[in-house]
């Protein structure tokens, strides 16, 4: 792969294990961009996630989200891949670089086709639900677990080396590359993990227009983006058609607000259900 030079975006990642980080210093310390933990498995969001999202982007950075993936099927990466979709609806900040998929070990023993599986189902349901290609961070000896079907998402490489990350089956070349895990930064207390961009900030920012254009920043936030009312959650399945086979709904538009009507209405058929069955028994 390709070497970094002294004219590449310079950017971290940071978690809760940054603790309280002040962006305005990070960002005059040259950091341009930040990718900032969002979530891990199907129910636990990152304590700093909302605070980071803000804060990075008030003071000016380009900012993504990361999942970190522990799935062991297809199915639970793609919970995987709902969960992080609804955490990031629903942080209420815009982010200006594309949602990422942390993916670097196999503590299972999952064979390369299953980690494949799992990877695509992961990537494939994050883009269906918001329209925006992830990106795939992973380590430099992982990486070769992937095969060529993930060679179109960009790459995220982690390397701690002066030497450049090697080629794997998917990749001969990184679009960023986290080359340190004990960076010193200004404004974040302790170690932070470095990272390059392949080329300027100009063309970061160029790289990913549509979601960098202040103009179209409200349309692209995807805090904002609407679901389709007239399709259920793959999470909420079960429950709704429970639920419109107990008459309890009526069966159309699953992903509609509830109004206080029609919460109303629910309500009294479910009443009326607990009664009818008790007069019976």
């Amino acid at each position: 792969m390709q070497v970094k030079s002294n004219r590449n975006a310079r950017g971290v990642d940071v978690s809760h294990w940054q603790g309280e980080v002040d962006w305005p210093q990070v960002k005059a310390a040259g950091i341009s961009f930040a990718f900032i933990k969002a979530t891990q498995g199907t129910a636990w969001v990152d304590p700093k996630f909302r605070g980071n999202a803000a804060g990075a982007h008030k003071a000016g950075l380009l900012t993504g989200p990361y999942h970190f993936v522990d799935a062991v099927s297809p199915e639970a990466a793609r919970k995987q891949a709902q969960h992080f979709v609804r955490t990031l609806q629903g942080v209420g900040t815009p982010f200006t670089l594309p949602p990422v998929m942390d993916y670097e070990n196999n503590p299972a023993g999952l064979s390369r086709p299953q980690i494949n599986q799992i990877a695509r189902a992961f990537l494939s349901e994050v883009e269906r639900l918001i329209g925006i290609r992830p990106i795939i961070y992973t380590g430099n000896a992982f990486a070769q677990q992937f095969d060529e079907t993930l060679q179109s998402y960009p790459l995220w490489i982690a390397r701690y080396s002066s030497a450049v990350p090697y080629d794997v089956p998917a990749w001969k070349k990184w679009d960023f590359w986290q080359y340190s895990d004990s960076g010193r930064i200004a404004g974040i207390g302790g170690h932070v993990d470095l990272n390059v961009y392949r080329g300027s900030v100009e063309e970061l920012k160029g790289a990913y227009a549509a979601l960098n254009n202040p103009r179209q920043e409200e349309e692209n936030d995807i805090s904002k983006q609407e679901r389709n009312i007239e399709q259920v959650s793959d999470w909420a399945a079960k429950d709704w058609a429970e639920a419109k086979a107990c008459g309890i709904f009526d069966g159309e538009r699953p992903g509609a607000p509830l109004t206080r009507e029609e919460a109303a209405v629910a309500v009294n058929r479910l009443r009326q259900q607990i009664l009818s069955a008790l007069k019976q028994s």
